[in-house]
């Protein structure tokens, strides 16, 4: 990536309409510069209009990202839901990469009391499958299982660097709200942003602060870890911090923001990454 985008998970709320093309044209107007596509509820989307999609990026010169359902657990007992979730992610991975979108983020797993280590292995399997079949039938898109907000799932940061460096074709996808409500309030220092993205350079070298895919939002949480997303200014997430150790270590990428408020809150994150007066 050239630099840092901002965008929006799923369509902007000031859209007039609520499809995937009205939205990339809003994010222009707005200037805005990526948008995730929201399969969360199902890939739902024919490959005609996967096209339309494309071209509508492609004009506006847009980034797209794709957000695969959430039904999807690569750690479940039953072999069926297992089978399923990788044809999730697939069909994610199909009708994204034919909208143009470069990165298939996901949640991927739950421990269900297991040993993390067993359900890496686990899950490593899987993923280098699935990003195998990927690359055999030249479909030109990034799995990114996302940093997770709760204890009970698999998803801590280091599962998912050490996952994105042990696989060609998975790049992971950092949300920094996750990670502070996992920890019950953690990572929200200066420092512990540092130390985030020292560990991204870490595992996955610049390739890896150069190719970002970030989450960010205000996060309600407790002991449990997410509760809710909230708006940023409502939140204590101290974003600007993130803003500038993102500036300090020359992060480059996508950043999508999920707080209710979508593109306010995008736009203040982009302004402030900037430098830009608010």
């Amino acid at each position: 990536m050239k630099e840092l985008l901002f965008g929006t998970a799923g369509t902007p709320i000031s859209a007039k309409k609520r499809g995937s093309v009205e939205g990339i044209q809003r994010i222009r107007e707005l200037g805005l510069g990526c948008m995730e596509l929201e399969f969360v509820r199902g890939v739902r989307m024919k490959e005609e209009m996967a096209g339309k999609v494309r071209e509508a990026a492609e004009e506006e010169g847009v980034a797209l990202s794709v957000h695969a359902p959430y039904y999807i657990n690569l750690n479940s007992a039953e072999d069926e839901k297992i089978d399923a979730s990788i044809e999730r992610i697939y069909q994610s991975a199909r009708i994204g990469a034919l909208c143009g979108a470069s990165s298939i983020v996901f949640h991927p797993a739950y421990y269900h009391n297991q040993d993390s280590e067993a359900v890496f292995e686990r899950v490593r399997g899987l993923l280098e499958g699935l990003a195998s079949r990927l690359e055999d039938e030249g479909i030109d898109a990034v799995l990114r299982p996302e940093t997770t907000g709760k204890p009970t799932q698999f998803g801590s940061l280091e599962e998912t660097l050490r996952m994105a460096s042990a696989i060609d074709g998975v790049m992971p996808c950092i949300d920094f709200s996750h990670l502070h409500a996992r920890s019950s309030g953690k990572f929200n220092t200066p420092e512990e942003f540092r130390d985030v993205l020292g560990k991204v350079e870490e595992f996955l070298g610049r390739e890896g602060l150069e190719n970002m895919h970030c989450h960010i939002s205000g996060i309600e949480y407790g002991e449990k870890g997410e509760k809710n997303h909230l708006v940023l200014r409502e939140s204590d997430l101290r974003y600007a911090d993130l803003m500038a150790a993102f500036r300090e270590f020359g992060v480059k990428g996508l950043v999508i923001c999920e707080s209710p408020n979508l593109e306010v809150d995008a736009l203040l994150l982009q302004g402030t990454f900037n430098n830009t007066d608010l």
